[in-house]
């Protein structure tokens, strides 16, 4: 058996050792435009910009189909340019709405730059690859798996290159306004996939942040990294036009549009406030905080080019309550020690996560669950997820559609009810030291206050309570929370199944918090 697994191992090497990447010679760069005030954009939030000098302003949106509207919306009017840097990009419905307005844009003339990270493309390419033929659309890859061999075996000989991953998620309209956060695009993120719902935040932001976003993507668009779809993609998908491919979407549209999803979408009046300025918009200073796409290509210790940086100052300042919403929680020792420190200078602190019947990923699980302890003798206020809720980090989601499975995907952290980070950023180290984030933290009171809020009044109406019950020699786990209306209390993981929790444990003994 052993001899078998080695030759498999071999084999697989010696196919990634054949990966080639094409030479990136013709990548032609560009930048944002800086002349964009004249924009029906521009124009929109002229007055409201002019009574906040030196300020932006500031959206939450709390739910998927606002969400999914304010992309819409902003694709809509956007006169200039639209930009959008994602993670994941799903072939599926939602996927393909949002396809159709960057096409529905680049036929108004619109300039469309579409940066997506490699991870997700298998299998999702032929669409990407024909909107790359429009001449006001240029699609770019970033930091690609070779096309001339499968992905698996370079995961061994590429480890510690294709696994680090651009996670980066934005999206700009005439460099004006900017919808930064934690959603990729998908249905799971806007609520139209019945069987699983992301509780995500975005924030729409108009004014400094804005600037500051299309310079980061500017930076990750020209970098190396970046391959024009055209120099990955083989051809294979030249049978679809771009005459098919508009004719396709507008069948999408027609075949759903007595849909619940798509009236709900016709009725939000978010996107005609967008275009007439008129969106309740709360105003503050702000940082973009993002990481140097160099730090996917240099080694790891180069903590210079890390996000993290830029918010170690806020950290420092700390003084009396931190509030977490990180779906992927991984502290390790590190972080264990972090927050004790914190706790034992009189810091409250709460964390929401994903418990194991509402994560997607059980590996990152584990290694949460094996600091799950400590922290919790430290002093740290745990809750995790209930998956029967359809609410996350203070996401009041429609009920559009029932859900068999909610997950919280929301990354963001309120610190001393003044600072509010929202972006890409979860807290385990493969977002910390391996993927490149991005996020914003502002500096309006009014926004963190009703974040905090919102936790102190409802968190175990969508979570459980994580306890520790017993003296230091017999303790024992305990949840406790809302399931449904009925208060209930558990000795076991709530809702999860035995072969949930064996394969938990199995991997808590697997040394592989950095890659989490």
């Amino acid at each position: 058996m052993h001899v078998r697994v080695l030759a498999w191992v071999f084999v697989l090497i010696s196919m990634g050792a054949c990966a080639v990447l094409p030479e990136n010679s013709n990548q032609k760069p560009s930048t944002m435009f800086a002349d964009t005030q004249g924009t029906t954009l521009g124009r929109a939030f002229l007055e409201q910009r002019e009574s906040h000098p030196e300020r932006s302003g500031f959206l939450l949106l709390k739910n998927g189909l606002d969400a999914l509207v304010a992309r819409a919306a902003l694709a809509r009017a956007a006169e200039r340019s639209l930009d959008a840097q994602y993670y994941l990009l799903h072939d599926d419905l939602t996927g393909r709405l949002f396809l159709r307005e960057l096409l529905m844009a680049a036929d108004r003339g619109v300039r469309v730059r579409l940066l997506l990270d490699d991870m997700g493309l298998q299998g999702r390419e032929a669409d990407k690859a024909t909107l790359a033929t429009h001449p006001n659309i240029e699609v770019r890859i970033f930091n690609p798996f070779a096309r001339n061999v499968s992905r698996l075996p370079q995961f061994f000989t590429r480890f510690g290159r294709v696994t680090r991953r651009m996670h980066n998620k934005t999206f700009t309209a005439d460099g004006q306004v900017t919808v930064l956060g934690g959603r990729n695009i998908g249905d799971e993120y806007f609520e139209a996939n019945a069987a699983l719902e992301f509780g995500d935040l975005d924030v729409l932001a108009i004014g400094d942040v804005a600037r500051d976003v299309s310079l980061s993507f500017d930076a990750y668009w020209n970098h190396p990294l970046a391959y024009p779809a055209s120099s990955l993609l083989d051809g294979s998908h030249e049978d679809q036009s771009i005459e098919t491919l508009r004719s396709r979407y507008g069948l999408l549209i027609s075949d759903a549009r007595n849909a619940p999803y798509f009236r709900a979408l016709e009725n939000s009046p978010l996107a005609a406030k967008l275009v007439e300025g008129e969106l309740p918009l709360l105003w503050g200073t702000a940082d973009v905080v993002v990481d140097y796409p160099e730090k996917l290509a240099v080694p790891r210790d180069r903590n210079d080019l890390h996000l993290t940086k830029a918010l170690a100052p806020y950290f420092r300042e700390l003084s009396q309550e931190l509030t977490i919403f990180s779906p992927y929680f991984v502290p390790g020792k590190e972080g264990v020690e972090f927050f004790t420190t914190l706790v034992k200078r009189g810091v409250r602190v709460r964390i929401l996560t994903n418990s194991l019947a509402s994560t997607d990923v059980l590996a990152v699980h584990a290694g949460y669950a094996r600091h799950r302890r400590a922290l919790l003798r430290a002093g740290v206020e745990i809750y995790e997820m209930n998956r029967q809720q359809t609410s996350g980090s203070g996401v009041s989601s429609s009920q559009v559609l029932g859900r068999s499975k909610a997950s919280l995907h929301a990354k963001s952290f309120v610190i001393d009810r003044r600072w509010v980070f929202i972006g890409s950023l979860n807290l385990d180290p493969r977002s910390v030291v391996e993927n490149s984030e991005v996020g914003v933290v502002i500096d309006t009171p009014e926004i963190a206050e009703s974040m905090a809020q919102w936790f102190d009044q409802d968190i175990q109406r969508v979570a459980f309570k994580v306890t520790l019950e017993g003296d230091g020699h017999e303790e024992e786990l305990r949840w406790s929370g809302y399931d449904g209306e009925v208060w209930q209390e558990f000795d076991v993981e709530p809702h999860s199944s035995f072969w949930q929790r064996s394969t938990v444990n199995l991997l808590r003994l697997l040394p592989v918090d950095s890659q989490l």
